[in-house]
This record gives C-alpha cells, sequence and structure tokens, in this order.
C-alpha cells in the first residue's frame, strides 16, 4: 500500500515506520521535526519502500494538499503532534493549532480522497484510574492540560467523519511508550531519562511523592498495534488502547532501574494540577478486535532500552 506516516520521525513513529517497511508497503514520511530527528530514520534512506521523507508541517494545507493529490494513499498514519505538557500549558495556542487545527487539515485531505485515518491520541485524555480493573475506553475523560483538551477535540472530529462521511478512522490510544530512540531529556521519557541519569552516575529525580503509577508499553509492541489498526476494518469508528496491562509506581520504577535507593531524590511536581495519580491499561478491546496483547514485559522492556542508550552517544 502507499501510505503517508505523519510524525515519523518521531519516537513513536520511526518504529511505525520501521513495520510499516518490514512489511512491504511504499511510506511517505512527513515531519516538522519540532519532536522528530532525521537522525531516528537514517537507517531506512536506503530502503525501497521509503519514497520520501517530507520535512514539513502538517500546519501547511498546500502540502498536505499536493501530497494526497499526488500519491494515492490508501491510509495515514496520523502521529504528528505538539506532545509535550508542560508546553501545552505554557503556550496552548501551538498545542491546539498543531493538534486540532492540524488533524483538521489531515482529515479534510482524506475526506477528499477516502484515505482510512488512524490517529494517534494519549492516555493522558482518561481520569485517574479508581480500580484495580484497568481503564476501559469507556472510562471517564478528564481534559486536566491543554494538551489532553486539543486532543479529546481532535479525537470528536476524527470520529466525526467516520459518522458523517462513513470515512473508515480509529482513535488509538496508547499507554506510556518507552524505549530505544526515545529522547533521553526532558518530558514524557520517565525510563528514558531514569536509565540516564543511572549511567551517568546521577541522581534519579521523582517529581511529587512518586506514589503516581504508569502503565508502561514497550515501543516495539506499541508499533505493532499502531500498525494492525490500520489494517482491520474491525476498528473502524471505534477508541482503542493499548498498555501492558500492569502499572509500577514512580518511586518502584527508579528502585527497579537503579537498584540504589540513595540516588533516587523527590523534587517539586512542575505541573501537580495535570497529574494523573493511577494509569492502567484495559486492553482487552485491541485483544478481542486486533487479537493484539503486549508481548515485551517491563523487565525486559527496561534491560533492552538500557542496551541501547548504552550503545549511543546519549550518556
Amino acid at each position: 500500500m502507499n501510505i503517508l506516516l505523519t510524525g515519523g520521525a518521531g519516537f513513536i513513529g520511526r518504529w511505525v515506520a520501521k513495520r510499516l517497511l518490514d512489511d512491504g508497503h511504499n511510506v511517505w514520511i512527513l515531519d516538522d521535526l519540532s519532536n522528530g530527528r532525521e537522525a531516528n530514520i537514517d537507517e531506512f534512506r536506503q530502503h525501497s519502500g521509503l519514497k520520501t521523507f517530507i520535512h514539513g508541517s502538517i500546519m501547511d494545507e498546500a502540502l498536505l494538499s499536493r501530497l494526497f493529490d499526488e500519491h494515492e494513499f490508501e491510509i495515514c498514519y496520523h502521529l504528528g503532534a505538539s506532545i509535550n505538557v508542560q508546553d501545552s500549558i505554557d503556550d496552548p495556542r501551538t498545542t491546539f493549532n498543531n493538534d486540532t487545527v492540524g488533524t483538521f487539515y489531515v482529515m479534510e485531505q482524506a475526506r477528499k480522497h477516502n484515505v482510512k485515518v488512524v490517529f494517534m491520541s494519549t492516555c493522558m485524555v482518561y481520569d485517574r484510574c479508581a480500580d484495580e480493573n484497568g481503564i476501559s475506553e469507556a472510562h471517564p475523560i478528564k481534559p486536566a492540560s491543554p494538551y489532553a483538551g486539543a486532543k479529546i477535540a481532535a479525537e470528536n472530529m476524527v470520529l466525526s467523519y467516520y459518522y458523517a462521511y462513513g470515512l473508515p478512522t480509529v482513535v488509538i490510544r496508547p499507554f506510556n511508550t518507552y524505549g530505544p530512540f526515545q529522547k533521553t531529556g526532558g518530558e514524557g521519557g520517565v525510563v528514558a531519562i531514569f536509565i540516564k541519569n543511572k549511567l551517568a552516575g546521577k541522581d534519579l529525580n521523582i517529581y511529587g511523592e512518586g506514589t503516581q503509577t504508569r502503565d508502561l508499553l514497550y515501543v516495539e509492541d506499541c508499533a505493532r498495534f499502531v500498525v494492525e489498526a490500520g489494517y482491520s476494518d474491525a476498528v473502524n469508528g471505534e477508541i482503542v488502547n493499548a498498555g501492558l496491562g500492569r502499572d509500577i509506581a514512580v518511586n518502584d520504577l527508579a528502585k527497579l532501574i537503579v537498584g540504589d535507593e540513595s540516588r533516587i531524590k523527590h523534587v517539586e511536581h512542575i505541573h501537580p494540577q495535570s497529574e494523573i495519580q493511577k494509569l492502567l491499561c484495559d486492553y482487552s478491546k485491541a485483544k478481542r478486535l486486533l487479537g493484539w496483547e503486549p508481548a515485551v514485559s517491563l523487565e525486559e522492556g527496561i534491560a533492552r532500552t538500557e542496551s541501547w542508550i548504552t550503545s549511543t552517544d546519549l550518556i
């Protein structure tokens, strides 16, 4: 198939690109490199399936129109977005424009050319998990940051194209994804940041009390989920979660990674109002509709990630 992948030079996008290329598709990658890095896709440069990398923005309607007009895409995997919670709090306009308006521009082209859209949302749209059964797609949502608000708005628009026009669309909500090629600085990559600091002999800083839990999904499992959502008609018009189905407190994650508790420090939370205290994924819908379930345990995923960070110059 001919496939457009927005955000394909990003962390998850890079692994989605690899999966699509391994499956034999023709892939066009569009990325403005605000979060991604061209180095992430260097190994695919000579791959016959990678048709081109376009350094451009989903906010460029003329560019999107040209791409959709010139290439008969069958699927658009739409991963391009502003993803930083704190940035969205400091500057909500940029996040809203990229995540909501930009998604509208993608949807309009998809509608014009009848292209299936797989929209990457986030577990950050959910309210806290109150029980041990985990968060299903029916769980209450709570836009606790402009990032979550923009994603919820975009989700609703994406699904409206399914109901209003019969366009095949699916909204996917992966939980906290980690693994090789994730940035080791900034926000979001708690596993990568902890491992980098461990290897560099630094303390591991935890925001707040560290009792908040995360459901950590290894990136290759995530990419397999993303790709399968595009292949399957069973998820059209649906919202689908993916996660490990196991949560761990950030304090315990730090102990698991560094071992030495004296190197674990607690610092003031930068955005406590947007913290979700418990994240635990119920992925039974993905298992039922896609036959998907995670294959990599947390311990194995951490080991693979540490091996990758050690092999790079990121320390």
